[in-house]
């Protein structure tokens, strides 16, 4: 039996779930626990909330609560989140807990100890009025790289650019508004490169990890690491425990990976078995995965190694980290700034969570990104779920039990038809069992539906409507074999959808949790039970109502931030450039009250501009005009559009809004100064 410690990463304690984050780390780890537990392996399924750093602090600031507050707030939402959609960890803890603050802290004095951290005076910014150093997320201003306002002292949201906290342009401190100054401070650095030439040998025997992900963490080896701090001045954390250290916390990215074996110490100890942990965490046979998305790769496979590495062998590194794309939404990328994101306490409150589980898993994002479409969403709970398993599923048990009161046996001889498919059955559940164990969950929920279709084509074959009139003995072979069928399915889907997958078995009175084994030993006698349909139809009305909501909030976060704009410098404005433009098309945008979509003429030059006027004229009522049109704008997608420019308007007295026009025939493309 192997032994094997499962982890999701830890999702950040300040915001609820959303889609994005079940389809990346949570949902493809359940469904490998669940496989290999199926198979008898000795398993622990380990995760927890990251509840320390600057987000946190700056949060519970505006809220003007106390940061174990926020902390508090968002570890029971997310864990309620996980249990609506029957994502069970064997312990769910957080990084704020005495355990956790007492392991980061020895892990940090044994790298000192061993010589693996260095302290270095370096420059940062502090706050005169507010009377401390300002960590990079208190610190606002213009990046350096795009001149764009409102970049963070650590990454730019408009260039996406990483940044030296001090090279922002204009900074202001986030909490009183004030411009700070530039002050030393000393801080503790990890010595990574000491650990250049041990990773690059671990990295060696990692031949069947993603080539992708490989090939970029190498690459990174190859241009040589840079120590980097793992301590800094704020309040909310670890404090630093070496003399000095006053004021200062660990860094999150250093002791927020720590949390998977405080966690796990956790476990042991609500199980009575304090001294357990070690026999996972210590032992090198143990194969430790970690479950990810695509952005915490350098985090698991070069930092989080390197100081495991640091406590001198002691503990196991990790075996695989299997990380996932993103997942998009609508053709957009997932934003919670903009709202534009699918909550799953929202999607539980109208949707059983199995529903979820298997869409995510059938279009996972495993090599490439992929996109949640609500009317995709539907067709595959149609089409897949209700139609083909389902269907099978309900068809069978309402005939046998009509027909023989529910108790179907299997025959002494199976005919070579029924022997086909139960083997073809068997033949692609190989194939599964491959897929899961490589976490390729999008080719193995291919491949059990496929099972089902098949059976559903066995049924249909056989005519057992017509058959039991002359033959019952053929017919109860019919039924034998679907059930056989859907016997070795309520196993294979059991990873996917745990819930639905107990219900099936009930219906067949079968044990509740299944085995992998189950597949060679299926029951000679079924009895079917009284059934309602496994996966009701999801009606048009739904989905309409899932994207209007969707569409809404988008609106409603942009109506937001219009009301909170910053003032620009003079040179910002001169950078703004304004021309004249014809609208040449216009037409509404589907299932939103207020955007029109505009094809607009500027000289030579035609692009799509989707414009929140809707409410104050009809589409008719534009085309020829020649209006107000700021060109010089990043394209942004509105309502799954992109929008290519702002049309300038203006509000009256009664807040009717009215497109800036232009006074004479202007020809399209004049600037507007």
């Amino acid at each position: 039996m192997n032994k094997y410690v499962v982890t999701s990463a830890l999702p950040y304690a300040n915001g609820r779930l959303h889609i994005g984050h079940i389809a990346g780390a949570y949902l493809p780890a359940d469904i490998f626990v669940r496989y290999l537990r199926l198979k008898k392996n000795d398993v622990i399924f380990i995760c927890g909330t990251d509840e320390h750093g600057a987000p946190i602090s700056i949060l519970a600031e505006s809220e003007n609560v106390k940061p174990q507050d926020i902390v508090d707030k968002y570890h029971k939402s997310i864990s309620d989140s996980f249990d609506g959609l029957n994502i069970k960890f064997d312990n769910f803890s957080g990084t704020a807990r005495p355990q956790h603050h007492k392991l980061a802290q020895e892990f940090f004095l044994n790298l000192v100890d061993n010589g693996y951290v260095n302290v270095k005076t370096n420059k940062q910014f502090y706050c005169v009025k507010c009377k401390r150093f300002l960590a990079d997320r208190y610190v606002e201003g213009v990046c350096p790289y795009c001149n764009k306002g409102g970049a963070r002292g650590d990454q730019c949201d408009s260039c996406g650019k990483l940044m030296d906290t001090l090279t922002l342009k204009e900074p202001k401190c986030k909490i009183c508004g004030g411009t700070p100054e530039i002050r030393e401070t000393a801080h503790w650095f990890l010595n990574l490169p000491a650990f250049e030439e041990q990773l690059k040998e671990w990295l060696k025997t990692k031949e069947y990890w993603k080539e992708n992900i490989l090939r970029f963490i190498l690459g990174l080896l190859d241009e040589g690491l840079k120590e980097r701090a793992i301590t800094r001045d704020i309040d909310w954390g670890i404090p630093v425990p070496v003399e000095n250290g006053e004021g200062k916390v660990l860094y999150v990215w250093f002791e927020a990976p720590i949390g998977y074996i405080s966690s796990t110490i956790e476990w042991c100890q609500n199980l009575g078995q304090p001294e357990l942990w070690k026999e996972y965490w210590y032992d090198r046979d143990t194969k430790l995965i970690h479950f990810i998305g695509k952005d915490n790769n350098i985090f698991h496979a070069i930092f989080w190694p390197a100081i495991l590495m640091g406590q001198k062998g002691k503990y196991v590194l990790p075996h695989d980290i299997p990380a996932n794309e993103f997942l998009n939404l609508e053709g957009d990328k997932i934003s919670t700034s903009r709202n534009w994101a699918i909550w799953i306490e929202d999607f539980l409150k109208v949707f059983d969570g199995d529903l979820l589980r298997y869409y995510l898993a059938a279009i996972s994002p495993e090599s490439k990104d992929s996109d949640f479409s609500w009317k995709e969403f539907q067709d595959k709970v149609n089409g897949e779920l209700a139609n083909t398993l389902g269907n099978l599923a309900n068809r069978v048990f309402l005939f046998a039990n009509k027909n023989y009161n529910g108790v179907i046996n299997k025959p002494q001889e199976l005919s070579d038809i029924s022997k086909e498919y139960l083997n073809e059955s068997d033949r692609i559940a190989v194939e599964i069992d491959e897929a899961l164990k490589t976490y390729r969950v999008r080719r193995a929920v291919k491949l059990m539906m496929d099972i089902a279709r098949n059976a559903n084509k066995y049924f249909d074959e056989r005519k057992p409507w017509e058959a039991v009139k002359n033959d019952k003995e053929g017919t109860e072979e019919t039924l034998y074999t679907c059930l056989a069928i859907l016997q070795k399915l309520s196993i294979l889907f059991y990873p996917i959808m745990p819930n639905k997958m107990l219900d099936l078995r009930k219906m067949m009175s079968l044990e509740q949790i299944p085995e992998w084994d189950e597949l060679n030993n299926v029951e000679t006698q079924f009895q079917t039970q009284k059934t309602e349909p496994l996966f009701p139809r999801i009606e048009n009305e739904i989905i309409e109502e899932q994207l209007q909501k969707l569409y809404a909030k988008e609106e409603s976060q942009m109506e937001t931030e219009l009301e909170h704009k910053e003032l620009i410098s003079y040179d910002d404005f001169m950078k703004l450039e304004i021309r004249v433009a014809e609208v040449i098309e216009a037409e509404a945008v589907p299932k939103s009250k207020k955007l029109l979509k505009l094809r607009v003429k500027i000289a030579n030059e035609e692009r799509t501009v989707v414009s929140g006027i809707a409410q104050h004229y009809k589409p008719e009522e534009l085309v020829g005009k020649k209006v107000a049109m700021l060109l010089n704008l990043q394209p942004r997608k509105i309502f799954g559009l992109e929008s290519q420019g702002m049309i300038l308007a203006a509000s009256d007295d009664d807040e009717k809004l009215k497109v800036i026009v232009t006074d004479g025939d202007i020809e399209s493309g004049t600037t507007i100064s």
